[in-house]
């Protein structure tokens, strides 16, 4: 109440969660055209937000967009973007900062990539949230994971496929990510991609995890017994009695309260529809944050920052050069659609 204090600002609010839960699933520009003009048509019906046109034009529009860094890096008030300037300056710093002690990503954070380092942040803060994010390859879904997870204040953990990499090292891997999640109370997140899916019993794993947190028998009783004298003393901090099952109980209640996942998705062939009907957990104990084409504008910055260090005759060329690369991006992707 004391953040979003006027009928305005809650129009504006409920806006922008009805389009994460809605809008961010849909899978045309057709479909999110149609679901705009809903949403206008609402709040111009229910709420007294002037300039609501102004949110939702084709181009130049205003962000109406709520997030954990709207105040800066160091306030986590859910709050109102105020402007897509504000926002460059907030992320631009966090992304300095992730380089300083990081593989080095050089991002360019035009106004559709801080949009969805938005949409995953705000995923990740929430107890238990679990992003599924599903693009074509190279639509930045893993570098924009990775920033988003660095303002959150978690961990990046990944996993390394090697030629002998199998269901037994995947399970390894999950039982070290539990212990830091649970245990040392780590904030983590899980990147994982299809394409590190070497055996689909993985998948699982996956599901449980993201269904209930819990994965039957992925500990031995040995490790199990260990554990749970481990979360003795929390557990009776909590008022509970130590016996085994609380003490299981606090640590799965850590568990997802700390282990996030973020699972990156192609959309292209018969493996994402496939594996979404044989594995449910996936799309419904996810938030799923759809990757659209980038628009003309968003492909422009791009050529501009990767030609800024090549040495051209003229800006004339240059510029040239710049507009030619969306021109020829979209030309392209005509031609796949007509032909496929």
């Amino acid at each position: 109440p004391e953040v979003v204090d006027t009928s305005t600002k809650w129009g504006k609010l409920w806006l922008h969660e009805s389009e994460r839960v809605y809008a961010d699933r849909l899978v045309s520009l057709q479909d999110l055209d149609t679901y705009n003009k809903a949403a206008v048509a609402v709040a111009k019906k229910y709420f007294a937000i002037n300039d609501v046109d102004d949110y939702y034009k084709k181009k130049d529009a205003k962000p109406l967009i709520f997030c954990h860094f709207a105040r800066g890096l160091s306030d986590k008030t859910y709050d109102e973007v105020p402007d897509y300037q504000h926002m460059y300056k907030v992320l631009n710093e966090a992304l300095l900062e992730y380089n300083e002690t990081n593989a080095v990503m050089n991002l360019v954070l035009f106004e559709d990539a801080m949009k969805h380092v938005a949409r995953i942040a705000r995923i990740c803060s929430s107890p238990g949230g679990h992003a599924l994010l599903v693009g074509v390859g190279g639509s930045g879904k893993q570098s924009l994971a990775r920033l988003a997870a660095y303002i959150c204040g978690y961990t990046i953990v990944t996993i390394v496929i090697s030629g002998n990499y199998s269901l037994n090292n995947f399970r390894e891997d999950l039982q070290k990510m539990y212990k830091r999640a649970g245990l040392k109370g780590e904030g983590l997140l899980f990147l994982f991609t299809d394409s590190q899916v070497v055996d689909e019993r993985m998948l699982v794993y996956v599901n449980d995890l993201l269904a209930s947190g819990e994965i039957p028998d992925l500990f031995a009783q040995e490790d199990r017994d260990e554990i749970v004298n481990g979360m003795r003393g929390e557990t009776k901090l909590l008022g509970l009695v130590d016996t085994p099952e609380n003490c299981w109980a606090t640590f799965i209640n850590k568990v997802k309260a700390n282990l996030h996942v973020a699972f990156t998705a192609s959309p292209v062939g018969e493996a994402f529809r496939v594996r979404s009907q044989r594995f449910l957990a996936t799309i419904n104990s996810t938030v799923i944050d759809w990757f659209q084409p980038w628009p003309e504008v968003s492909l422009l910055s791009v050529a501009r920052k990767l030609l800024d260090d090549v040495e051209l005759e003229s800006e004339a060329v240059r510029n040239t050069v710049v507009e030619f690369m969306p021109f020829s991006f979209a030309a392209v992707n005509k031609v796949s659609c007509r032909l496929g």
